[in-house]
């Protein structure tokens, strides 16, 4: 049980990628007083743990529902982590975690960017809401499954405080600091991806058989 927690904490902290989204608010806050950011980055954290909440307790009703099968939504989920994991690595925004350029514009004349683009696409992106579903899925207990809601709770507690703290760790790090470290956090998501679509295949093949 355990070693599922650290794994869900490990998964989520990468995905949601706290340093990177920390330098995305600070710029897209540049400027703002001291509490308004406070005020933004807590409705967004709050706003964003709701929705990727929703996910973990719904989501797979809503994929028996459509009637997808768990390997397809694990190759599915793979493809979309490694797709995220390149953005990631390269240091470019295409919308998949992060708001695209257009949509930092709109932000930027935003007087409340909580919702949109923080809580989503930021904080709780599509990576984060098919992670957060595949981890549930994978749980054996409802003890498991609390553990990953608290690994959750968790990573956006992290978020929380480095959001709060943005211009400082700006000011600590940089831009190029911000981006090494959501470049090796992406090298290993690229792993937690393969390790998906690995899984999904090899559980969806004695299907077709």
């Amino acid at each position: 049980m355990l070693a599922h927690i650290l794994y869900s904490f490990v998964t989520l902290f990468v995905i949601i990628d706290p340093v990177g989204s920390a330098a995305i608010f600070a710029g897209l806050m540049r400027g703002a007083p001291r509490p308004m950011r406070r005020l933004y980055a807590a409705r967004g954290v709050v706003t964003a743990t709701i929705l990727v909440l929703a996910f973990a307790v719904g989501g797979g009703a809503l994929l028996r529902a459509m009637g997808i099968t768990l390997p397809a939504f694990r190759i599915g989920g793979g493809v979309l982590l490694f797709l995220l994991a390149t953005e990631m690595v390269f240091a470019r925004q295409s919308g998949i975690r992060g708001p695209t350029v257009p949509e930092e514009e709109e932000a930027e004349h935003r007087r409340d960017i909580s919702v949109f683009p923080l809580a989503f696409p930021l904080l709780a992106g599509p990576g984060a809401l098919t992670s957060i579903v595949l981890l549930m899925e994978r749980t054996a207990s409802p003890l498991e499954a609390l553990g990953v809601i608290a690994a959750l709770i968790t990573v956006m507690g992290i978020t929380l405080a480095l959001l709060l703290a943005a211009p400082h760790v700006m000011r600590l790090i940089g831009v190029t600091g911000a981006n090494v470290v959501s470049r090796v956090l992406g090298i290993i998501l690229a792993a937690l991806a393969a390790q998906l679509v690995l899984d999904g295949i090899a559980q969806g093949l004695p299907a077709l058989r």
